[in-house]
């Protein structure tokens, strides 16, 4: 019963690892590639083979460490080079609320009007 309970958990999380590889093998391919180099970060082929191995492993080699190595690339796209990409790109904060440039955090600049 454990046993199985284990496995249960176990196929649950290398699930939810390969579908992060995914989304992150995606939004880096959707990345222009000027972005990562306004960004200063690795060029955009570097992680799409990065991420593109890291989807490989969680599908043909289910072992554990590798998966978790894979893990580590994945949350760095995340975490440091995706909001880069987005900041550059001009999808920083308030993205696509449809605000113009000269907006602050409080509403639009009126120049003192």
């Amino acid at each position: 019963m454990l046993l199985t309970a284990f496995g249960g958990l176990m196929w649950l999380i290398s699930t939810a690892m390969l579908v992060l590889a995914v989304v992150a093998l995606v939004m880096a391919g959707l990345a222009r590639e000027d972005a990562y180099r306004a960004a200063s970060k690795q060029s955009k082929m570097f992680w799409l083979i990065i991420l593109g191995v890291t989807v490989a492993v969680n599908l043909l080699v289910p072992m554990i460490f590798l998966q978790i190595a894979g893990l580590v690339a994945t949350i760095v796209f995340f975490v440091d080079v995706r909001p880069a990409l987005k900041q550059v790109s001009g999808g920083g904060r308030g993205g696509r609320r449809g605000g113009s440039s000269s907006d602050g955090p409080y509403g639009p600049y009126n120049g003192g009007r």
